[in-house]
């Protein structure tokens, strides 16, 4: 977990970190729920190791409780769910690897048109995959799977103190009539291994 601010960790330390083994996944980054965005210049500091070390990153983008900047975060914005913020970024650090937790919800237009744009982007969707009525969770995915973006969604489920919820996540990718069982393993598995780069070795392991 990291937040600009309230993580007082430098980039020097955070260097460390990763180069030693100890983290191994710069994410999740809330910044958003301090109001600061993806394209925050400080921030990008953070992210220039993270490219130089190949760490992969996941940043919030999308939606905190309902009515979060009332309750304890004043600085939460929901226009910060825009993936669009992320362009310049992208364009600054072509080799990062990152992904959009919680897929950028409800902006779809804007994320489609950044998946298209940056083929080295990917989503999770945790949260959304139960906590959004299921017919809004899967008109949201579909949209995805159907603009042909399906290898770049990974499950999630964001369960934080509710370990119920991982059985209604998986059960909402099971259901889901219009992914195929490729489809449906890619989600699982397939593309976060990818994703994280995981060896023929370890996959062949949690094959098992």
């Amino acid at each position: 977990m990291f937040n600009m601010m309230f993580s007082k960790i430098s980039i020097d330390s955070l260097q460390t970190l990763f180069q030693s083994g100890e983290y191994k996944v710069f994410g999740e980054i809330t910044n958003q729920y301090s109001g600061i965005g993806p394209n925050n210049e400080r921030f990008q500091a953070y992210l220039k190791v993270a490219e130089e070390l190949d760490i992969p990153v996941g940043i919030h983008m999308g939606p905190g409780p309902p009515g979060v900047a009332y309750v304890n975060s004043p600085h939460y914005r929901g226009k910060l769910h825009d993936p669009l913020l992320l362009e310049e970024t992208l364009i600054k650090f072509p080799n990062l690897r990152i992904y959009i937790c919680h897929a950028g919800w409800p902006m779809i237009d804007n994320l489609l048109t950044l998946l298209w744009a940056h083929p080295q982007v990917y989503v999770d969707i945790g949260v959304i995959v139960y906590a959004l009525p299921p017919i809004e969770f899967h008109n949201y995915l579909r949209r995805i799977v159907e603009a042909g973006f399906g290898n770049r969604v990974m499950f999630g489920s964001d369960q934080m103190v509710w370990p119920e919820t991982l059985e209604v996540a998986i059960q909402t990718i099971e259901k889901a009539n219009y992914l195929n069982d490729k489809q449906k393993r890619d989600i699982f598995y397939n593309n976060a291994a990818r994703f994280l780069g995981l060896s023929k070795e370890t996959i062949a392991k949690h094959h098992r």
